[in-house]
């Protein structure tokens, strides 16, 4: 196949985007290899030369069969930022809320991975942004996309985009990570990633009553003070979730453990839906990629410096029983109605500390309850 067939190509691209979102970059590595290797391969009768020079719009041409391939150079440590944006699109001009935010640290060597979440509501110093007229001030984590997203003379039309450019301000600022790429996923988007990828398969570690869906799906009805109605409850044990369950159980926070267990739950969807798509073989079944790809739509925002092609050639080879999870502990800033936000503990700052320093294993050996069990 010549590189100027671009549909093909592009449904293998956007393949990695999905994966990146999932932070299932084992597969995405997969797919791509693969996809490279067949399209460096001319038609019978096709134009070498056309297969050197013609690519699909926003991608680079392949190199050569004696070229080295994308992402060689890519040797880390990378920082990749995933946000699960809260989009209410019933709501006219509603902002973009940064309503789960992780971070996917790959060190040196590309061996290892480590994934770890930031408390939506984490007190921390949000720079000035003059490009959506923001002037700076110490709040919550999650306005730092809404605060981004507002767009001078278009009230009514934030940008998550440019949302996305502040919050990574921010968490670049926190942590002292330089971020490289992220990739922004709404509600609607991974409720359709995972009905796309037939449901997953996961360990519920506690009880969970929602705050916002009945047993059959529907929401709740609202009133004031909150909710009323029966409610959909994730009893203990393994469980198998469609998309809005698996998305409605882990949105829930009002309960045993509060934010820091909902993103302990969070994480563990993402090690649930990496192993979907490993276990079932995705990268094989163009089909199921087509699914998958027209669910998404325009749910998936990737923004980086390094194409996505680039990333998931380059971490293709990172083993499953090395993508590690870890929960940061945490606690309130005021009490009762001077609650001001979350702050992490000692012990969570200084993770982050030692993840820079290069020595977050020992760290972690030294800390073994900071690991998260799936």
């Amino acid at each position: 196949m010549v590189l100027g067939s671009t549909a093909p190509r592009r449904r293998w691209l956007l393949l990695g985007l999905v994966a990146l979102a999932v932070v299932a970059l084992v597969a995405a590595g997969a797919v791509v290899v693969t996809r490279l290797v067949a399209d460096r391969q001319p038609e019978r009768g096709g134009s070498p030369a056309a297969s050197a020079t013609s690519a699909a719009p926003g991608t680079t041409p392949s190199p050569s069969p004696t070229g080295p391939p994308p992402g060689a150079d890519i040797t880390g440590p990378l920082n990749l930022l995933l946000v699960g944006v809260d989009t209410r699109v019933s709501v006219p001009g509603w902002e973009p809320h940064g309503d789960a935010v992780l971070v996917l640290h790959v060190p040196q060597g590309l061996g290892r991975a480590y994934l770890f979440s930031l408390p939506r509501d984490l007190l921390v110093d949000i720079p000035a942004f003059p490009k959506a007229g923001y002037r700076g001030g110490r709040t919550k984590l999650t306005h730092a996309m809404s605060y981004g997203s507002r767009v001078p003379g278009k009230p009514k039309q934030p940008s998550t985009a440019q949302g996305y450019e502040l919050l990574r301000s921010t968490v670049s600022g926190y942590t002292g990570l330089r971020i490289d790429a992220g990739a922004v996923l709404t509600f609607t988007g991974f409720d359709r990633l995972v009905n796309a990828l037939g449901g997953v398969d996961i360990y519920v570690d506690q009880r969970v009553a929602s705050l916002h869906r009945r047993p059959d799906g529907k929401y709740r009805q609202s009133v004031p003070g909150g909710y009323t109605g029966p409610q959909q409850v994730y009893e203990k044990g393994d469980r198998h979730l469609n998309g809005w369950q698996a998305l409605d159980y882990a949105r829930q926070r009002y309960i045993a453990g509060g934010d820091y267990a909902r993103q302990r739950h969070q994480q563990q969807l993402v090690r649930a839906l990496t192993r979907k798509i490993l276990d079932e073989g995705l990268a094989r079944q163009p089909e199921r990629v087509d699914q998958v790809v027209a669910a998404l739509g325009d749910t998936l925002l990737y923004v980086g410096g390094r194409k996505i092609v680039d990333l998931a050639y380059a971490l293709g080879g990172l083993p499953e029983d090395r993508f590690v999870l870890v929960g940061l502990p945490g606690s309130g800033v005021g009490k009762g109605s001077a609650y001001r936000g979350e702050q992490l503990t000692d012990v969570g700052r200084d993770f982050i500390t030692e993840l820079r320093a290069g020595r977050a294993e020992a760290y972690l050996n030294a800390h073994p309850t900071l690991r998260i069990k799936t």
